[in-house]
């Protein structure tokens, strides 16, 4: 995980398109300076970057069932609990699930969990759109190569 760069996702797990669900792994730096200032003394993953890091996994999703021929860009998050702390160096699992896809958006209901145990929750809302500019699509197949994204799922990939 390398929180500066919000590169969040470690690697896909698993990845079910029939079931709409995937399940990614990560573990966070034992070192950043994002825990420096959050907080001075007993470090912790601020709730945002929980958040992002569903986020993420869930848009790993949605472009997959898509075979990445549209952008999945966040646009809402709904019903989002930190129930718990993770700290520098805690390896976590988040999985998730397409509720809805359609008119141009996709939702998500994703966890992050550690140890079993349930850390976050939220409900994602994305704008399902074309790729900005071809930058763009062949720097997300460069990372979706690197998470483990099958290869077969990538159009022209």
């Amino acid at each position: 995980m390398r929180l500066e760069y919000f590169q969040m996702i470690d690697r896909i797990a698993e990845l079910d398109l029939d079931a709409r669900t995937i399940a990614v792994e990560c573990t966070l730096p034992e070192e950043s300076p994002i825990f420096e200032g959050h907080f001075p003394g007993y470090p912790i993953m601020p709730g945002v970057l929980m958040i992002e890091t569903i986020a993420q996994a869930g848009g790993w999703l949605v472009m997959a069932g898509l075979r990445f021929r549209q952008m999945a860009f966040l646009a809402k998050v709904s019903e989002a609990k930190m129930r718990s702390f993770l700290a520098p160096g805690q390896a976590i699992r988040v999985e998730a699930t397409q509720d809805h896809d359609g008119s141009g958006y996709a939702v998500v209901s994703g966890r992050i969990k550690s140890a079993g145990k349930l850390i976050s929750e939220a409900t994602i809302t994305y704008r399902v759109m074309n790729f900005p500019n071809p930058a763009l699509r062949d720097g997300l197949f460069e990372v979706a190569r690197r998470v483990g994204v099958p290869p077969e799922l990538m159009q022209d990939g």
